[in-house]
C-alpha cells in the first residue's frame, strides 16, 4: 500500500441518503503528503439510513487502509464518531446491548469496525460539514457520498473516476467585506442583519446544527457562523 511508506496517513470519510431512509452512499478519501486527495473510493447502498451510510464509510476506510501506519480520520458525523470512540467500549461490556438494555443499532458493522480498529493507532477528528472555507477533505467525501447516493453507482481514483461535483446547495467562500470608517464589528445595519437572518434554503443533505440538533434532507436552513444550521439558531448566533 502507499501508505505504507508514511509515518501517518489523513483521511477523511462520509455517508450520504437522500431522505433518511433513502437512497444512500458512502465514500473515503486519503490525502497525500502535501494533503490534496490522492486516491478515494465510493459506493451506493441501496435505500438505507444516514447513519449506516456514515458507519459503512468508516467500515470501507478502515479496510482499505494499512493498519501498520497511523491514520488521522476527519469525519462530520458526531453519531458514527461517538459509536466507535465512545459508546463502543460500554457496548461491549454489555453484551452489544445499550444502557438501556437494547440490542446496538447497526451491530454487524459497529462489530466490523471494531475488528478493523483493533491493535492499530487511529485518531478521530470532528470537522463540521458544509462551511465556507471547511475542512477539503471532508468536503471531497461529502461529495463523493451524495454522487453515489444520487446516482447509486460505484466511484474512484482507482475506477478512473472524475473528481466528484460540488453540491448544488455548497456555499461559496466569499472576500470579506471592508467595514465603514467608525463601524464596530458587528453592528450591521438593522436592514443587512434582518436579510441575512431571514435567508433560508433547502438543505439537500441531512446535517448538523451548531446546537446538536440534526436537520433533514428538505428542511430550512440558514447560514451561521458556524456554518449551516436552523434559522432560529442563526438568529440566536448572531
Amino acid at each position: 500500500m502507499i501508505e505504507s511508506m508514511r509515518e501517518q496517513v489523513v483521511a477523511a470519510c462520509d455517508g450520504a441518503s437522500k431522505g433518511n431512509p433513502g437512497p444512500a452512499g458512502w465514500a473515503w478519501v486519503v490525502a497525500d503528503e502535501a494533503g490534496s486527495a490522492e486516491r478515494w473510493e465510493a459506493g451506493p447502498l441501496g435505500r438505507t439510513t444516514n447513519n449506516v451510510a456514515e458507519l459503512t464509510a468508516l467500515e470501507q476506510l478502515l479496510a482499505a487502509t494499512d493498519p501498520q501506519v497511523p491514520l488521522e480520520i476527519r469525519m462530520d458525523s458526531q453519531y458514527a464518531m461517538k459509536a466507535v470512540t465512545t459508546w463502543l467500549p460500554g457496548w461491549k461490556r454489555n453484551g452489544w446491548k445499550t444502557a438501556a438494555g437494547k440490542p446496538v443499532a447497526h451491530q454487524e458493522l459497529v462489530v466490523r469496525i471494531d475488528e478493523l480498529l483493533a491493535g492499530r493507532s487511529v485518531e478521530f477528528r470532528y470537522v463540521p460539514a458544509h462551511q465556507v472555507d471547511g475542512d477539503p477533505l471532508n468536503d471531497f467525501a461529502d461529495r463523493a457520498a451524495s454522487r453515489a447516493a444520487s446516482v447509486q453507482e460505484a466511484a474512484g481514483s482507482a475506477l478512473g473516476s472524475p473528481e466528484p461535483p460540488p453540491a448544488p446547495d455548497a456555499p461559496a467562500s466569499r472576500p470579506a467585506r471592508r467595514r465603514a470608517p467608525g463601524k464596530r464589528a458587528g453592528t450591521a445595519s438593522g436592514s443587512a442583519q434582518s436579510a441575512g437572518a431571514t435567508r433560508t434554503i433547502k438543505a439537500k443533505f441531512p446535517g448538523r446544527c451548531q446546537c446538536g440538533r440534526a436537520y433533514a434532507a428538505g428542511e430550512s436552513i440558514a447560514k451561521n457562523a458556524q456554518g449551516w444550521g436552523h434559522p432560529e439558531c442563526r438568529t440566536a448566533g448572531a
